[in-house]
């Protein structure tokens, strides 16, 4: 692959990011978790990432990608601006639609893991790196660099954000944040096995 290059992503990428991030966070401890052991595990992991990347896309905040050789998207980070807006109307149906076809018990565990996740959560104007993810067949290749990178400029560009916050449920990750500047500010247990860790990178100093 070549030198990766990040390009910006919105609404009309959904599809295509959609499909990188089921792929990259397939096996990722929240995705077990809130799925369940519940059949067709493949369709519902897809449509819950559907749920968080629309979030993001129909505020039409900051997303960036990467793209193989062959153009498919193989890494993608998306995020929360200081200024997120609030849902559109075609949000919140889209929404509804989700929880109700992926049911109550689903939702359930969601929201525990999003309350144990928001007791630890950074206050204060900053940007929050909701998902970042590389294709698992990508891994190894430095693709979270560049998009890490991206985020880190987005939040430079502002001179009122105080830095970038994010979560991760995955111990060998939260080492490697670390080496790009962030440190754990919290960490919550969400439920058996599954430990959810709260990092923050402050913004450099001009």
């Amino acid at each position: 692959m070549k030198s990766p290059r990040v390009q910006s992503l919105g609404r009309a990428h959904l599809p295509d990011i959609v499909d990188a991030l089921t792929d990259a966070f397939y096996d990722y401890p929240v995705m077990r978790y809130v799925c369940g052991s519940e059949p067709a595990y493949d369709h519902r992991v897809r449509r819950l990432v559907e749920l968080f990347v629309s979030n993001r896309a129909y505020r039409n905040e900051t997303m960036y990608g990467v793209r193989d050789d062959a153009g498919q998207l193989v890494a993608v980070a998306t995020t929360s601006s200081p200024d997120s807006p609030e849902p559109p109307a075609e949000l919140l149906a889209l929404r509804e639609t989700i929880w109700t076809e992926l049911g109550d018990a689903t939702r359930d565990r969601y929201e525990k893991f999003a309350s144990a996740a928001q007791a630890t959560a950074v206050s204060g104007r900053h940007h929050h790196l909701n998902m970042i993810g590389v294709r698992r067949a990508a891994h190894g290749q430095g693709l979270a660099r560049p998009l890490l990178v991206a985020v880190h400029d987005l939040c430079q560009s502002d001179r009122q954000s105080a830095g970038v916050s994010l979560t991760t449920e995955l111990l060998r990750n939260k080492s490697l944040y670390e080496h790009f500047g962030y440190a754990v500010v919290g960490q919550s247990v969400v439920d058996t096995g599954v430990v959810s860790w709260t990092l923050f990178r402050p913004r450099d100093k001009e």
